[in-house]
């Protein structure tokens, strides 16, 4: 029997903390599939399709090495009911800190309310990534840092190139 998890968010860039959060995720199910969320109130930096095209390519050692089955899809409504949709049996949430705990646990008794058959599992995040967050790793980019620290290889050129022409 397939296990499918969800795991969601804007992705904008995709981070290492991402990664973390998809690799931890690959010894829960044999597929996962990838929200990316949809706000038609605020432009991102990257396209939807950018960002999926980026997950991919960055993921692709993890699908190599673990044989889970990576899919993307974009959504633009509740998680919860994009979840239902990708037919997924968990909700994946990756926790930094307290902050984020805080926040994610109001998040999955809401989900829960909603759809109590679609548990919520939380994922800590490795030391080496817990302080990366994709805003941070935008303003590094934007004022000519250098995100490679922080973001996969194709990630990090995709936000030099960005910058560079503007």
């Amino acid at each position: 029997m397939s296990r499918t998890a969800f795991y969601s968010g804007s992705f904008d860039p995709p981070t290492n903390g991402h990664l973390d959060v998809i690799e931890r995720a690959t010894h829960l199910c044999d597929r996962l599939v990838v929200g990316i969320g949809a706000n038609a109130t605020k432009a991102g930096l990257f396209s939807t399709d950018e960002r999926m095209a980026m997950i991919h390519e960055a993921a692709a050692p993890i699908v190599a090495k673990t044989g889970v089955k990576l899919e993307a899809v974009v959504f633009s409504g509740l998680a919860v009911e994009a979840a239902r949709a990708a037919g997924a049996g968990l909700i994946v949430r990756g926790l930094r800190d307290g902050a984020d705990f805080d926040y994610e646990m109001q998040m999955a008794g809401m989900n829960g309310q909603m759809a109590p058959q679609l548990p919520t599992v939380f994922l800590p995040a490795s030391p080496q990534v817990r302080h990366i967050t994709a805003t941070l790793v935008r303003q590094i980019a934007a004022m000519g840092g250098d995100a490679s620290p922080f973001a996969p290889p194709n990630v990090a050129a995709a936000l030099a190139a960005k910058f560079a022409a503007q």
